[in-house]
């Protein structure tokens, strides 16, 4: 699904003849401040990912920690009003949640069922284990059609596999044809958000790119201008490609096809400009009936932009006349996830974004700071799942607050996951020794109440007399980026000791 790009798109305020949704209830947002964008986390090997490190450094450029916040929680809003306006929302929820469910636990029915269908229409059906598998299939295909270059919408399957950079290497040219996507791509970054990839720029961040790789105006931040020309630059080598690629939302079991939701066309364009079709589509995007595809499409762009539905809903059946259309379903560890009995409903993702959206942690740090495909709520009960050593800082960027679970539109229970986690990477010493020691010290004292509560006397004394330096150092984190409440003049335990009713007894 295609959406908004750079954080601070000039709009103008609604109108009253106009819709109250996507764009005409957006909040009007603009940035006269140029800043240097931060950059995301640093990759180092499979060396644990440092988000907090990263997420310092986007705090530290406010322009953009402002923008940022502001249009996902705008799109967070907009979201709200759409649920607010649909008496059956949480009907839709629990039952996208179900059908998803369903599907998930006959998962090898359904595939099945899918691949001897859309092989009926026409389609070639592939099988990719993982990453690997899925890049030398489609690379194969490309090859055996003297393919030079690729046009592809969005796809996060292929972020996932390193496709862009595997064809690269491979002499494949790939052109991303969603506006998002294609300036992170020109700017040789990773998509920052499932929907809006370009999300954590600024108008001007978006100009100083195309000025360096499209030779536009590097002081000329207006959107139009902006879009037009990269529509200019980039059409040309869409209507030369000899392949086009994209992914699916949904695959329906029942019929053989798939649907793909973007708000820019460029799926179609990817799907009907070349002759070679080609579909990446994870394995748990199936849906069992057609009949099923409604509820779906009425939670998706609600959830994700705040407006009733995509501009495009394109459904492929078979090759257009005198074509080719290839599917890859691809596993790359899905089934092993759908075997964990705590984490298998993140399979249920429809890849919507609104967790991310309404996460405090995520607005406030942007996407790229957590140095993995998904990022925010779902990227940290997904990521560890592709290698738990690497991502295993990522559960512990969150506060638990439960929002990215009250706004699921498949009501995966993402907080409850991502504790979790934190259990899991704990019992198989994937924390850092420092969390380690730390947390094993915390559990004892707040096991024992009385050397708790001693603990507590002692600490708020210290706080009231010892040196800032001493306050303030390396171990204290709570103390990088604000200042330690003063201490309270009496505890809990002290003033229920001393306000008591008669007859209670002592708190424990």
């Amino acid at each position: 699904m295609s959406g908004a790009q750079g954080g601070d798109l000039n709009r103008n305020p609604p109108r009253p003849d106009r819709l109250d949704h996507a764009e005409g209830a957006s909040v009007p947002l603009r940035s006269h401040v140029r800043e240097a964008q931060p950059r995301g986390a640093v990759i180092n090997g499979n060396h644990p990912i440092d988000q907090a490190e990263a997420a310092e450094r986007f705090i530290a450029a406010p322009e953009h920690e402002r923008m940022h916040d502001a249009r996902l929680w705008d799109l967070r809003q907009k979201r709200d009003r759409q649920m607010h306006g649909i008496a059956e929302w949480e009907d839709l929820r629990r039952l996208a949640s179900e059908i998803k469910e369903h599907a998930l636990t006959h998962l090898d029915h359904y595939l099945e069922q899918f691949e001897a269908n859309a092989r009926a229409n026409g389609i070639h059906v592939h099988w990719a284990q993982d990453a690997d598998e899925h890049n030398a299939i489609i690379l194969s295909l490309l090859r055996d059609h003297s393919v030079k270059r690729l046009i592809k919408s969005k796809s996060m399957l292929t972020e996932e596999c390193g496709f862009r950079d595997f064809m690269a290497e491979s002499g494949i040219e790939v052109v991303e044809t969603d506006l998002g996507e294609r300036i992170q791509q020109l700017d040789d970054e990773a998509p920052s958000h499932v929907v809006v990839p370009a999300v954590h720029k600024l108008r001007s961040d978006v100009a100083a790119v195309f000025a360096r790789t499209l030779g536009t105006d590097p002081d000329d931040d207006d959107v139009h201008y902006l879009t037009e020309q990269q529509r200019e630059k980039t059409r040309p080598l869409i209507l030369d490609a000899q392949a086009g690629l994209t992914g699916a939302n949904f695959v329906v079991a029942e019929t053989g096809t798939f649907v793909v939701c973007t708000n820019e066309g460029n799926a179609d364009l990817s799907a009907n400009t070349p002759s070679l079709q080609i579909a990446s589509i994870g394995i748990e995007k199936v849906i069992p009936r057609l009949e099923d595809l409604p509820v779906f499409v009425r939670l998706l762009s609600r959830s994700a932009l705040g407006s009733p539905i995509t501009q495009y809903t394109s459904h492929f059946r078979g090759p257009r006349r005198g074509g080719e259309l290839h599917v890859v379903l691809v596993d790359n560890g899905r089934s092993e996830r759908l075997g964990m009995e705590q984490f298998w409903t993140s399979l249920k993702c429809i890849r919507c974004g609104a967790c991310m959206n309404t996460c405090p942690v995520f607005r406030r740090s942007g996407g790229l700071s957590y140095g993995a495909t998904y990022a925010g709520p779902i990227g940290l009960i997904i990521d560890p799942t592709f290698n738990r050593h690497r991502y295993s800082s990522l559960p512990f960027s969150s506060t638990l607050n439960g929002s990215c679970t009250n706004v699921c539109p498949v009501r995966i229970n993402i907080h409850e996951q991502i504790a979790g986690w934190r259990k899991v990477l704990a019992e198989t010493h994937e924390l850092p020794l420092m969390k380690k020691v730390m947390m094993r010290e915390a559990g004892h004292l707040l096991s024992h109440p009385a050397l708790y509560r001693a603990a507590i006397a002692t600490a708020d004394s210290a706080l009231k007399h010892l040196p800032r330096f001493m306050v303030y150092n390396r171990l204290n984190t709570w103390g990088h980026g604000r200042e330690v409440p003063a201490p309270p003049r009496q505890t809990f335990h002290e003033w229920y000791a001393k306000n008591r009713p008669t007859g209670q007894g002592e708190p424990t």
